[in-house]
């Protein structure tokens, strides 16, 4: 069975920092890329940032130089550091992996960036 967990998320000022972790469950993580995804109402769901099964990274636009995605293939977690964030970073958090073609996420973790 496929989990993931979101955790992390909270309220923080702008230019504050998080550190968003994605616990997952199965030996499914050191074969799947995994991913992080973030929704605001009204909105769909956009990527933030990727990570290969080897550590290859990519990020949004929106995010390059101030978030870092990064893995642990022996806790099986995934991590998003977020730092500089900005009052538009507000957004529910969430992990995802691709299994087969099969889409899979976690419930969440809301990040609101206000003062």
């Amino acid at each position: 069975q496929v989990q993931l967990v979101e955790s992390g998320g909270g309220l923080v000022q702008p230019g504050g920092s998080l550190r968003l972790s994605c616990s997952t469950s199965g030996s499914f993580f050191r074969l799947n890329a995994m991913g992080w995804y973030r929704q605001t109402p009204g909105k769909q769901r956009e990527l933030v940032a990727s990570i290969t099964v080897a550590g290859r990274t990519t990020y949004s636009d929106f995010v390059k130089g101030r978030f870092t995605i990064s893995r642990d293939n022996i806790k099986n977690t995934m991590y998003l550091q977020m730092n500089a964030l900005k009052p538009e970073d507000t957004a529910v958090y969430y992990c995802n992996t691709v299994i087969l073609l099969d889409n899979y996420w976690g419930q969440g973790t809301q990040v609101t960036v206000s003062s």
